[in-house]
This record gives structure tokens, C-alpha cells and sequence, in this order.
């Protein structure tokens, strides 16, 4: 007898799949420009075009996986039967509303850009700009849905010979099973490119012949174990005659101390080994001795290097340790306290020896670090008594969010100041200093030794944090917002967050006085740490100025 078929079971069928291969899930298509348009709206930093393009891709994305699933539900809860006409019609009206909507976002998403370039002054998008979107945008769009499509497809085929749960259990296991291999081989193609890219000096980089060098004449140290940041920061600098030319005095040959993952198998005998160096080179004697946490690739800025150098005539000594060859954000995440065990057990050592010095007959121990560098050098001290006790001063630039020294000082500030600019007991042993005037704000005391924060409004660095997922940051507030920050961005939960991450990955290609990029008040920080080195305000302005070069995007004329 032939069984009668009902429509719930024919829904409950598997579906042939669509061989419209263009053909867009409503629901998807939908949720995924919403989510697009999210993560266009604006942030703290711009972004390059086909930068955008890829990032509103993988959002369309994961909104179409979600408005799809969303569309299916919808479908089985509400099973309306329209005829073939008026389904024509309702999809005729879909798509013009889908393109009068992209259009509409397109628009908007190019003024949210050019605006948050103009809050850092940079030059508006132009046609070519829009160009690199649609590159970023429209091939990775298409490739991720045709993922997507492939694995209902597996699920498909699989349920109708398994069933429907086992389907589920094992299309899930497949895709997790790809996405574990995918993060995998990434991984481990990051450490392989890192570690051939930043195990060696580079090439072209000369090796030094000073005594005043590690590596040079004299060392204990290998050229060739130093690292690719090592090198450029031994055979990097102005030199003695170079600093003599810009400030228009006598100047001595700076020291530079480094020691690379190479040079000693353990954390400790790389510190020994630094210390043993700066003996050797006479940085004891200098007038200021800098023991400085590097990013976590090891790298040291230049700009704050060599201003501390100018304006200090070349008497002084830096050391420093390499403790990974990743970014600090792989860094960061993979090994977390390398810095700061790098930092502490590094200042520890050289501590030991400086406090064997008579007290007047040593350098002036000053603290230094930037970024990832900053998180370490701050973990060395349990608070800024401590910190203040042990050192002549301490510079940190960029200071992460998580860093709890910052925090408690940030937590501390005083009634009616800004998150983006602090202001702690009037001043008096901490400040902060976003740009070039910023020293002049506060007219009280401000006690030796000084710590010192340079920290931008724009920094993601600084202000990522987990609790941006589900709340809004007290530096979007009104009254806290810094002046380089887009009027119109907006906290939306899960979303901003996001956003801020990626603003991390281009925190450097954004003008001085923005982001990540220090280099216009790095010469203003140090002289507020350290002194002027007995220069008067024309040498401390060329050596500014010249500092303000190195930086590789400069701001557009308004």
C-alpha cells in the first residue's frame, strides 16, 4: 500500500542543492551586509583600503553563516506557501533593496574612513582606494561562501546516509578538524618566517668595529647571535661626530649593550653576560645608564634610542636583552612572561653592580621600555614607590592595557581627568604626555625621581581590553574622549572590541602625535626624565626635529 507523504515530511527531506551557484541566502545575504556595515563604522585608526576590504569580508561572512542558519529556522517554524508570482516579485524587491542598502554603506563607510584619517591627519580616500576595497572585499567574500557551501553540501550528502545527528557531529568534526590544522601550519609558518627572518643581522647591515659595542672590539658577544633587531640596534645610532655636528658640543661614543637569544643559553647568563659588557665598556661611568625591555621580536626604537643619546651628548649606556623573535602579539600571547622575566631578571643584575658604586660615583639608572617592552619593565616593580626607590626614573611609551602597574595608576587618577591624559596627585611623581606642550600643563611640583607615560587617545595598544566585549570603555565617554578620536565611533559590544584588535596590526602607519608612534614628544619625554644634558632650548629643538624624520608617514597639511 503506498504510504502517504505529508508536508512536514517533505520538509524534513533533504533539498536538492541550488544550481544558481550565484544564488545568495536571503537571511545570510542580509545579516551578512549588517555585519559588513559593522565593521566598517568607525574606530581609532584608519585602515588601508584592501585592508577593509578583507576585514568587511570575513564579517559578511560570519553573518551570512548566522542569518542563514537564522532563515532556515524561520522557514521550518513558519511554513507560509507563496506562489510563484508573488515569490518573484518579493525577490525582485529584495535585490534592489540589497543593492540600495550595499550603495548606501559604500557611502557611509568612506565618510567614516575620511573621517577618522582627518582626526590623524592623514589624506582623504581616493579612487583607487575604493579600488582596493573591492580587491580585498569581493575574491575573499566569494571563496569563504563557497566554503561555506561546500561544507552544508559534506552535511547534505552525509545525512542522508548517516542521519541527521551523527551528520551534524561529524560535519562539525570536519570543520573543527580544519580550522585546528589550518591554526597549526599558520602557527608553525610564523615561527619558521620569524625565526629566518629575525634570527641574524641582516645583510646589509655593517658589523661594529667600537669598543663601545657589543660585537665589536673587545665583546664577548657574536655578531652573529645578536638577532636582526640586535644588529640594527649595535650597528645603528649617531656617533660621536654626529652628535657633536647636531647639538654643537663635544660628545663622547654612546654604549650599546645587547645581548641576543643566542648569545647565552639561559635568561640569567644573557643578563651576566650584559653586565659583564657594560664593564667592559665603561657604562658605569657614564652620566646615565638605561636598562631597556625590548618589543618582543627585540626591537628597540630608534627615535627613543637615539634621542636619549643626543640629547645627552653620547654619555650614556644602554643594555638591553632579546628574550623572543616573534612580534609582540604573537609574543604576548605564546609566552607572556618572557618580558617580563626578561626585564626583572635583566635590571636585577645590573641593580646588583650599579648599587656596589658609590652613590657619587654612579649613573643616574633609568628605566625604559616600549609596547610589550613597557608591560615587562613595569612587572619589575610591585608599585611606583617601589619603582621610584630602585631608579632615577622610568620612560614607558605605549603602555598595554594589561599591565598592572598602569592600571592601578590609571584606576588612581584624580577626579576630572581624562582616561587618554591622567592627571595623579597633581603631578607630583607620575604624568602623562600625548604630545609636544602636554609638559606644560600642570604647574606644580614634580618630584625626582619622575616616571613618565607617553600614551595616545588612538593607541589600541593601551586600551584593549576584555571588558570591552560587553562594556563600554570609560574613554568613549563624554568629557573622556581624547581629541583625535572620531566623533562618531561608537561602542557596540563584541564589535568595538574587534575593531580595536585590528587597529593594533597598523598602530605604526599613522603620523607621530597617533596610534602607536611616539617620535614627536620622544626627545620632550626624555629631557623631562633625564634632564637636557646642559643644552640649551635650540640643540633640544634640532634634536627634535631631528627625531621627527625617521618617522615614515608624515601628518598632511590641513
Amino acid at each position: 500500500m503506498e504510504t502517504m507523504t505529508t508536508p512536514t515530511d517533505l520538509r524534513d527531506r533533504p533539498r536538492p542543492p541550488s544550481r544558481r551557484w550565484w544564488a545568495l541566502d536571503p537571511g545570510g545575504a542580509a545579516l551578512g551586509l549588517f555585519a559588513a556595515m559593522l565593521a566598517m563604522t568607525p574606530s581609532l585608526l584608519p585602515r588601508s583600503a584592501m585592508f577593509q576590504g578583507v576585514v568587511a569580508a570575513v564579517a559578511f561572512a560570519v553573518g551570512y553563516l548566522l542569518g542563514a542558519i537564522v532563515w532556515a529556522v524561520l522557514r521550518r517554524l513558519l511554513p507560509v506557501r507563496i506562489g510563484p508570482a508573488v515569490r518573484r516579485g518579493l525577490w525582485i524587491g529584495y535585490g534592489v533593496a540589497w543593492l540600495a542598502a550595499a550603495g548606501v554603506l559604500s557611502v557611509l563607510a568612506t565618510g567614516w574612513q575620511d573621517e577618522v584619517r582627518r582626526m590623524v591627519e592623514m589624506a582623504p580616500l581616493d579612487g583607487a582606494d575604493l579600488a582596493g576595497f573591492a580587491v580585498g572585499f569581493l575574491p575573499l567574500t566569494v571563496l569563504l561562501i563557497a566554503i561555506g557551501r561546500g561544507v552544508r553540501r559534506m552535511h547534505r550528502a552525509l545525512r542522508g546516509r548517516i542521519g541527521a545527528p551523527v551528520a551534524v557531529l561529524l560535519s562539525a568534526s570536519v570543520v573543527l578538524a580544519g580550522v585546528a590544522a589550518l591554526t597549526l601550519v599558520v602557527s608553525v609558518g610564523m615561527d619558521r618566517i620569524y625565526l629566518d627572518r629575525n634570527a641574524h643581522p641582516s645583510a646589509d647591515l655593517v658589523e661594529p668595529s667600537s669598543a663601545h659595542r657589543s660585537a665589536g672590539s673587545g665583546s664577548a658577544i657574536r655578531w652573529q647571535d645578536v638577532g636582526r633587531h640586535g644588529g640594527a640596534f649595535l650597528a645603528g645610532g649617531p656617533d660621536a661626530a654626529e652628535i657633536a655636528a647636531l647639538t654643537g658640543h663635544p660628545a663622547k661614543e654612546p654604549i650599546r649593550v645587547y645581548a641576543g637569544l643566542e648569545s647565552a643559553p639561559t635568561v640569567h647568563e644573557r643578563a651576566a653576560l650584559a653586565v659583564r659588557e657594560l664593564e667592559r665598556t665603561g657604562a658605569f661611568d657614564r652620566s646615565v645608564l638605561v636598562v631597556a625591555t625590548t618589543t618582543g621580536s627585540g626591537w628597540l626604537e630608534p627615535q627613543a634610542m637615539d634621542s636619549v643619546e643626543y640629547l645627552h651628548g653620547g654619555d650614556t649606556a644602554i643594555v638591553a636583552l632579546q628574550y623572543a623573535y616573534t612580534p609582540s602579539w604573537v609574543s604576548f600571547v605564546f609566552d607572556p612572561d618572557a618580558p617580563v622575566e626578561a626585564a626583572r631578571v635583566l635590571f636585577d643584575a645590573v641593580e646588583a653592580h650599579w648599587k656596589q658604586l658609590p652613590a657619587d660615583h654612579r649613573p643616574r639608572l633609568v628605566v625604559y621600555g616600549l609596547s610589550l617592552g613597557a608591560h615587562g619593565g613595569q612587572a619589575v616593580f610591585s608599585d611606583v614607590g617601589q619603582l621610584r626607590a630602585r631608579t632615577d626614573g622610568a620612560l614607558f611609551v605605549g603602555s598595554p592595557a594589561g599591565s598592572e602597574l598602569w592600571q592601578a595608576l590609571q584606576s588612581a587618577r584624580d577626579d576630572g581627568s581624562p582616561a587618554w591624559q591622567p592627571v595623579l596627585d597633581g603631578g607630583r611623581e607620575v604624568r602623562w604626555i600625548s604630545r609636544e606642550g602636554d609638559q606644560n600643563l600642570l604647574p606644580g611640583p614634580w618630584e625626582q625621581p619622575r616616571v613618565l607615560y607617553l600614551q595616545h587617545a588612538t593607541d589600541a595598544v593601551t586600551w584593549l581590553a576584555p571588558d570591552l566585549i560587553w562594556r563600554a570603555p570609560e574613554w568613549l565617554e563624554p568629557g573622556q574622549r581624547g581629541p583625535d578620536v572620531s566623533p562618531q565611533m561608537r561602542w557596540i559590544p563584541v564589535v568595538t572590541a574587534v575593531q580595536v584588535t585590528i587597529d593594533m596590526l597598523g598602530g605604526e602607519a599613522v603620523p607621530a602625535r597617533h596610534g602607536h608612534n611616539f617620535g614627536d614628544v620622544m626627545t620632550t619625554g626624555w629631557r623631562e626624565v633625564t634632564g637636557d644634558g646642559g643644552l640649551d632650548d635650540q640643540a633640544v629643538a634640532r634634536i627634535a626635529a631631528k627625531i621627527a624624520t625617521y618617522a615614515p608617514i608624515q601628518p598632511v597639511e590641513p
